[in-house]
């Protein structure tokens, strides 16, 4: 596999935090696609760590998506 690849990964992965940064909602789901690109370069170059790493890095932007959907606290303790 060509060293273009790591830094096609790499401007996805940057790409996706910004968005997430911005967006929350697409950002998350941006990056959990990502992982998809991660586990066919881990697969690929049979580097099996970068399974592992795919792995917990979109259970992590899982959790942060939920976090995202969740509704704020301003919202919920309205007292109006």
């Amino acid at each position: 596999m060509s060293p273009i690849w790591s830094y096609v990964l790499a401007a996805v992965g940057i790409t996706g935090l910004w968005i997430a940064a911005t967006r929350p909602r697409i950002g998350w789901w941006f990056n959990i696609a990502a992982q998809l690109a991660w586990l066919a370069y881990a697969i690929t170059t049979r580097q099996w760590g970068f399974l592992l790493t795919a792995v917990a890095y979109a259970v992590v932007y899982m959790r942060l998506l939920r976090r995202a959907y969740r509704p704020t606290e301003e919202t919920t303790n309205d007292p109006a």
